[in-house]
């Protein structure tokens, strides 16, 4: 066991671009983060690059390069992962797909005229999301497909002996018209098409257009892949580590890693979440012999994909307030020595409503010494885009910044 703890705090999709609304500055700048700025005047600032050329910004691919994994080489699609934490039994031959349940507008028009307008369904509760997913199974299940429940309106299709295909992400063709990017493939095509008759007059949702809700009324299907093969986290590092997300892509991260996987009540991967349970298990955790927790905090992501401002702002503030600052706190007063690293996984920009492959803002702290760059403006620097990139300390691969954290 390592004396010294480390630590990163994960903020999904907190980098942005300046907007006008909040004076040219971005939500990460505009924030009131107190604990951030404390903390920045005596950190390394900087930029890091996640996304490798030629791959699509996604929380698969910018999580695992921050958790040290070239995602060059372990990258092997996105609903694999998800479906190792839900404890999917998945064969070589399988292939997974996530399974959202979306909202698509409900005007008398042929299925591929709607609109998708939600690709999370107005953070549909897990309960719900998974009456709803049984209601599909009964119908669509069979030996070369099974459906498996996930959290909230993230669930997962094993496709046995399937086919990777390419299948748009939702989050990206948010507002337009579907027909272009559904499935080339005629079962997936048929089972999306039939999942939304049979939801859309679904008592649940029937409920949630009362209350002015968004329906969760089809499936839709991305990120196929097959089985992944990650290395030892702990083999890797000689640290051993524990994650403490609500999204099951992080737990799959992380079980296919051989880390730990905290279970966090009320943890939902939405703005109202609960972070006071996420920092108490990473403390726990930290007492409890592991050297490393990564602290996942979905909520500026699914902000900036709603378009979102002010919840993307308060979204920033929560991580500061409710997570940086108690967590720091805590571990300052027991006298625990750590180094911290804050980041975000990749930018989701407001103007956008989805992922980008800029590369993303840094904080590095060390509790045991001030960092020193030999050059006066670093003190004076707050974590946010702009002056990280003042900073001039740029990581061009994201897979090494994790060696940067555990650096003595």
């Amino acid at each position: 066991m390592s004396e010294k703890k480390y630590i990163i705090v994960l903020g999904d999709g907190m980098a942005d671009e300046p907007i006008a609304s909040l004076g040219g500055k971005t939500p990460l700048e505009y924030a009131d983060t107190p604990a951030m700025d404390r903390l920045s005047r005596l950190s390394e600032i900087g930029m890091v690059h996640t996304i490798p050329e030629g791959m699509k910004p996604g929380s698969d691919t910018a999580n695992l390069a921050v958790l040290g994994y070239d995602p060059k080489i372990y990258y092997s699609g996105r609903s694999p992962l998800e479906a190792l934490s839900i404890g999917v039994p998945m064969k070589d031959t399988d292939v997974a797909l996530r399974c959202n349940i979306v909202t698509l507008s409900e005007e008398d028009v042929p299925f591929e005229e709607r609109t998708i307008i939600d690709h999370s369904s107005g953070e549909i509760s897990t309960q719900d999301c998974t009456v709803l997913l049984e209601a599909v199974k009964r119908e669509l299940e069979d030996e070369t497909y099974q459906f498996y429940a996930g959290t909230s309106y993230r669930h997962c299709l094993i496709w046995n002996k399937g086919m990777v295909t390419e299948l748009s992400q939702p989050h990206d063709v948010l507002g337009q018209v579907i027909g272009q990017y559904l499935p080339a493939d005629e079962k997936l095509l048929f089972m999306m098409k039939r999942s939304y008759e049979i939801l859309v007059n679904h008592p649940i949702n029937i409920e949630r257009k009362k209350k002015g809700l968004n329906p969760a009324n089809c499936c839709w299907f991305w990120g196929a892949g097959t089985r992944p093969g990650l290395s030892s986290f702990e083999g890797k590092n000689h640290l051993k580590g524990m994650m403490v997300s609500a999204v099951d892509l992080l737990k799959g991260i992380a079980a296919g890693a051989g880390m730990g996987v905290a279970q966090v009540e009320g943890a939902n991967g939405g703005l109202h979440t609960n972070y006071e349970g996420k920092v108490q298990a990473a403390l726990d955790a930290l007492k409890d012999g592991f050297d490393f927790v990564y602290i996942h905090v979905e909520a500026p992501d699914e902000m900036g994909h709603q378009g979102s401002v002010e919840k993307k702002v308060q979204a920033v503030e929560y991580l500061d307030k409710r997570v940086i600052g108690p967590l720091t706190q805590s571990l300052d007063t027991e006298g625990i020595p750590y180094r911290l690293l804050v980041m975000p996984d990749h930018p989701t920009p407001i103007r956008v409503r989805t992922h980008t492959a800029d590369s993303v803002p840094f904080l590095l702290y060390d509790s045991t010494k001030l960092y020193d760059s030999g050059d006066e403006k670093q003190g004076s620097l707050k974590y946010n885009e702009k002056d990280a990139r003042a900073a001039g300390n740029f990581i061009p691969l994201g897979h090494t910044i994790i060696d940067r954290l555990f650096e003595k």
